[in-house]
């Protein structure tokens, strides 16, 4: 083999980053079940007195420190041998549902670890994995992680993107919200819009027991219903909106999701699609945001759609234009690009 000295150092020094941040990750799952992001949020402190403010063991709870310093996520003061949390790693690590709060991340990068065995197997026999036989940390995961994304841009900036949504939901519309998981956009819109009626659709009937019980918690049980359901078969006619939160992707038959979102609309009503960010080419997604959806659609969503009749295995770097074909083929007529942020497309289609 002929080597490059200063290429293989340049990748080892890369193996390094990427091993440190692998081992990195379990120690914020840790720090965030803990509480020891929030507790240290409150102030700079010394080992000892954050073991008691957090009941931990001082002894694990300095290894931890360090690990935390080391990897940028805490400050460290020699002089004072005290550990702080600077104000933007507070927000990303100690503000729960804020728009820049990452712990939920990590859940979802532990649950793909979990999934391996299962994994090792599908590939072997390209056989599916279902959303629903993943670790639970896999969708208390997801639901942290879009949540501030959605908290963030939903409300002030996807919807009014759409062509005279706003209006019908501030003077009261019908919503459902397909593939719904925990629930979190579907609050989210009805906290926004009291005048409209929602209700969410998801086939993993855990996650819509956990969905009903965050609705009473934020006080908007009354004009949110969430019910088992799957994309192609959720009752209802009429839905002056119905919206998809990085879920179109993960299905088996996305045609047929497309046909029966059609079925349900009235006929100047709309479909609102959020996916993850991502050019139509290959080339076009090789870049940080690609990796992360690249090594997520490989253990989560591509196996999650070859689980399901049909199994197009779309991806969850699918690209606008495959988009446009699955949304077209589903008998819509328009379909355009509506809004889009670092992390997700958005796009609205009529019939």
């Amino acid at each position: 083999m002929a080597i490059d000295e200063a290429k293989l150092n340049a990748f080892m020094g890369g193996f390094v980053g990427d091993l440190g941040a692998v081992m990195h990750a379990a120690t914020i799952v840790l720090g965030d079940k803990l509480g020891l992001y929030k507790a240290l949020a409150a102030g700079p402190a010394r080992v000892e007195d954050l073991a008691r403010r957090t009941e931990t063991d001082p002894r694990y709870l300095r290894e931890w420190l360090c690990a935390q310093a080391a990897s940028g996520y805490v400050e460290y003061d020699a002089a004072s041998e005290t550990f702080s949390l600077g104000e933007e790693q507070a927000f990303a690590l100690a503000v729960e549902g804020g728009p820049a709060f990452i712990p939920g991340a990590f859940q979802i990068a532990m649950a793909t670890f979990k999934a391996i065995p299962k994994m090792t197997q599908a590939f072997r026999t390209g056989l599916g994995l279902g959303w629903h036989e993943h670790d639970a940390a896999l969708f208390h995961g997801t639901e942290r992680f879009f949540r501030p994304s959605y908290a963030a841009n939903l409300v002030s900036s996807w919807i009014p993107a759409l062509e005279g949504i706003e209006a019908r939901l501030e003077a009261g519309a019908s919503v459902a919200d397909v593939g719904c998981g925990h629930g979190a956009s579907t609050i989210l819109l009805a906290q926004a819009y009291p005048a409209s009626t929602f209700v969410g659709f998801d086939y993993h009937e855990p996650s819509i027991a956990y969905a009903r019980e965050a609705a009473k918690k934020a006080g908007v049980g009354g004009r949110v219903a969430f019910e088992v359901a799957s994309a192609k078969g959720y009752p209802g006619h009429d839905y002056d909106l119905v919206a998809m939160f990085d879920c179109l992707h993960d299905m088996g038959d996305p045609v047929g999701a497309a046909a029966h979102v059609r079925g349900s609309l009235k006929t100047d009503g709309a479909w609102m699609i959020v996916e993850p960010y991502a050019g139509d080419r290959l080339e076009d997604n090789l870049n940080p945001i690609g990796r992360i959806y690249y090594s997520a659609s490989t253990l989560i969503c591509t196996p999650a759609s070859r689980s399901q009749e049909v199994g197009l295995c779309l991806g969850a770097q699918a690209g606008e234009s495959r988009l446009r074909k699955v949304v077209s083929d589903g008998g819509f007529a328009r379909f355009r690009r509506a809004a889009e942020t670092p992390f997700n497309l958005v796009f609205e289609a009529r019939p």
